[in-house]
């Protein structure tokens, strides 16, 4: 595939990650991408920015090395009701708003709890994407989740990171599997993210291309290939 976009990066604002902005963009120029999304962690991670770090994003350029830059958030899916760690005043002045859980501020429930939370996140008209749903931190039902995104025009993030076998995540394979399989059936786009808190990750998909051969998954319901297909299918 000719990737054109990754938009679920972190710097060294979020913490636990190690490139600068302008580290990232320009790698991102150099690998050839049109569009960068940097989205640091939302405040209940551990060390990440203060919420006046969102606040002032309005002072960087939205192009850096010829590439377009989108600077936004990955805000955390707190609970089963779908509540968030950003309120909506915040989450409206950025330019890109992923929402995911994560177990370090999840406090999860059985999986019919769990999946009808992550739908009410899913709803919520000013969420674009959802982080990894399939990377096994909660039980998850994969069919509703991937009908209500197709009703909300939310995309689904098929997450790179989380297959890399550092991190352990033992179901994500099959649960990232099942994903595709079932966005292929109802014929829902998906986006792939790299997740990188480095550089060198920008536009890494290289765990989840023989998933994707497996399932015989149709390019044209990958975003990363067109900027304007994804700028197009953001509910906005």
């Amino acid at each position: 595939m000719d990737i054109k976009l990754d938009v679920h990066t972190h710097t060294v604002a979020s913490g636990h990650a190690f490139s600068s902005l302008q580290e990232m963009a320009l790698a991102a120029s150099e690998k050839g991408l049109e569009l960068l999304g940097i989205t640091e962690h939302a405040p209940s991670i551990p060390g990440t920015c203060d919420m006046i770090y969102f606040r002032n994003l309005h002072v960087v350029p939205r192009s850096m090395y010829g590439v377009r830059l989108m600077l936004g958030a990955e805000i955390n899916i707190l609970d089963i009701y779908g509540n968030l760690d950003m309120d909506a005043d915040m989450m409206s002045k950025l330019d890109l708003r992923i929402a995911g859980i994560h177990s370090l501020c999840y406090a999860g429930g059985t999986k019919e709890e769990n999946t009808i939370g992550m739908i009410k996140a899913i709803s919520h008209p000013l969420v674009d994407i959802i982080s990894h749903p399939g990377d096994g931190t909660a039980e998850l039902e994969f069919e509703p989740i991937v009908l209500s995104a197709k009703e909300n025009r939310t995309l689904l993030e098929i997450n790179n990171s989380s297959l890399k076998p550092i991190r352990n995540k033992l179901d994500a394979r099959d649960n990232n599997r099942e994903i595709l399989r079932l966005c292929k059936l109802h014929e829902v786009p998906v986006i792939l993210g790299s997740d990188a808190h480095i550089s060198f990750d920008i536009a890494d998909y290289g765990f989840l291309y023989p998933i994707l051969n497996d399932v015989e998954f149709p390019e044209d319901l990958i975003v990363n290939v067109s900027v304007e297909r994804f700028l197009n299918y953001l509910k906005r």
